[in-house]
């Protein structure tokens, strides 16, 4: 049953496979600090995409797509893959109707991200030379400083980005058709000859991604990154200073904490205030 009124209903699916991560604690914190703070009946329900093939049914109204681990490449052909694709094939129908005034608002996330680039045909997917992992300058671009979630976010801003696959090479034109546009890239390096990946994208007017991690908070990471088992795999992987940079980094509160307190704060209220009608302060 479709919602009515100021009432929503999120969906939060879910595609860590299983995995332990902070992600999911992240979204259910951002989506409760949400709730408790529009004035109307909000409803969350979570889908395991990956080991249980679950994905929402159009009756929602926003919808988070975690990130998640292995390969966006691997997952062609699976059954999975097959109906999460089949849930978004759905919603642009739904969005694509003009006799549905309540639009789908979706926020894909890292892994999820990836997975919408290949599904819509608007970047090339690879896999990166080396791991990204650490906190890193997000540099907008034109469209990224109209772009209302990212209000408030200065120029660069600083994101979580752990991620071993990335979108680069846009197919503009294909972009331009869907009414969608790059929002901001990836720290620039002179001194390495790669393309910079593409680290946001609005894919069209009710959805909008990022290959970045806007619910990582800073306290969760921050205990984290301080336990025994990740500390000596950050080490062992990446050496000490880049350890010691991430935790000083978290402390930032121009950093890490911004992100996490505007950009999905801010999309959630403006979605909930576009589907309702309602605006709140």
């Amino acid at each position: 049953m479709q919602t009515e009124g100021n009432s929503l209903r999120i969906a939060i699916l879910d595609l860590y496979a299983g995995v332990p991560n902070q992600g999911m604690r992240c979204l259910r914190n951002l989506v409760q600090a949400f709730r408790d703070h529009w004035e109307a009946d909000v409803a969350c329900e979570e889908f395991e995409v990956r080991q249980t093939q679950s994905v929402p049914d159009s009756s929602f109204d926003i919808y988070l797509s975690s990130g998640g681990p292995g390969s966006p490449l691997e997952s062609k052909g699976s059954d999975w893959e097959h109906r999460y694709f089949h849930w978004l094939h759905c919603l642009e129908r739904w969005n694509a109707d003009p006799a549905n005034p309540r639009k789908k608002k979706v926020f894909f996330i890292c892994h999820s991200f990836q997975l919408a680039c290949r599904y819509y045909g608007i970047g090339e997917v690879s896999k990166r030379k080396s791991t990204s992992f650490g906190v890193f300058p997000m540099h907008l671009i034109q469209d990224g400083r109209a772009e209302p979630v990212f209000g408030e976010l200065s120029d660069p801003f600083y994101a979580v980005d752990s991620r071993d696959y990335q979108v680069i090479q846009p197919h503009h034109n294909r972009l331009r058709d869907m009414g969608g546009s790059i929002l901001c890239i990836e720290k620039e390096r002179p001194h390495i000859p790669l393309e910079r990946a593409i680290m946001a994208m609005r894919f069209s007017a009710h959805m909008i991604g990022t290959q970045f991690h806007p619910e990582a908070d800073a306290e969760g990471m921050s205990m984290y990154l301080r336990t025994d088992e990740k500390k000596k795999t950050v080490i062992e992987n990446h050496g000490y200073e880049k350890w010691r940079s991430m935790v000083e980094q978290l402390d930032d509160p121009d950093k890490i904490r911004w992100t996490y307190a505007h950009v999905l704060p801010n999309f959630l209220r403006q979605s909930a205030e576009e589907i309702t009608g309602t605006k709140r302060n």
